[in-house]
């Protein structure tokens, strides 16, 4: 998947790459969940109803992959306490 340059506009908007939008379904009127992390912003597609549901899965994910850089319990602790904070 190639990258691109995404500019926001005066309204605060981000653009999706076509090639993104195609690749994951993105559709029109679709929502997405927004994670501030250390280098940035997560964005993660929801069903409204789901939303739970997707926070909780998100986060297991999240903690698998920081399992996997090979990361301390009590950095993984840390950062979930941080991220049910928010």
């Amino acid at each position: 998947m190639d990258t691109e340059l995404v500019k926001m506009s005066p309204k605060g908007q981000l653009v999706v790459p076509q090639n993104i939008r195609e690749l994951e379904k993105f559709r029109p009127g679709d929502r997405f969940i927004s994670f501030p992390i250390k280098e940035g912003i997560l964005f993660k597609k929801v069903k409204i109803p789901d939303v739970k549901l997707e926070f909780e899965k998100l986060s297991k994910e999240m903690r698998s992959q920081f399992e996997k850089q090979k990361l301390s319990q009590k950095n993984v602790s840390e950062a979930i306490k941080w991220a049910r904070k928010r």
